[in-house]
């Protein structure tokens, strides 16, 4: 029985006023026709309630960000490394951008993408103040 309705043994209850019936079913359909007519049930799956932990962690998360709760340096918190690689792939994807919407030329892009490398680059803003500073020079370079 446990087979055909994928179910455990022990999950599986039988009607105690069609017990006969049940001894008398033979094949796999017998008893497909048995589980339709509820002389077989199967019992749901009982888990385990996670309410409980769904509260205390919206209480966890309630209290202890202030400043005065925290501990630790904040490189302890948020590790270095993991800022300057967010960093990086963020300028990293605006030069891109900027690459393809040909705001600079391929010589620029790979001079600003260097010194994004090298940390030199301190944010957004000032990357796009580097990409200004080398398109005024290219103009007047053109210009000149």
């Amino acid at each position: 029985m446990s087979r055909i309705t994928g179910a455990g043994v022990h999950r599986i209850r039988f009607d105690s006023e069609h017990l006969d019936e049940i001894s008398d079913a033979i094949t796999r359909n017998d008893i497909r026709g048995l589980i339709a007519g509820e002389r077989i049930t199967v019992k749901p799956i009982v888990g385990t309630s996670r309410g409980r932990a769904h509260r205390k962690r919206l209480q966890r998360s309630k209290r202890g960000a202030k400043a005065g709760a925290k501990q630790g340096k904040a490189g302890a918190r948020t590790v270095r490394k993991r800022a300057y690689v967010r960093k990086v792939r963020a300028l990293r994807h605006l030069l891109k951008v900027a690459k393809d919407r040909k705001d600079i030329t391929n010589r620029e892009f790979w001079g600003l993408y260097k010194r994004v490398g090298g940390n030199t680059v301190r944010n957004k803003a000032h990357l796009i103040q580097l990409m200004a500073e080398a398109k005024a020079a290219r103009a007047k370079a053109a210009g000149a």
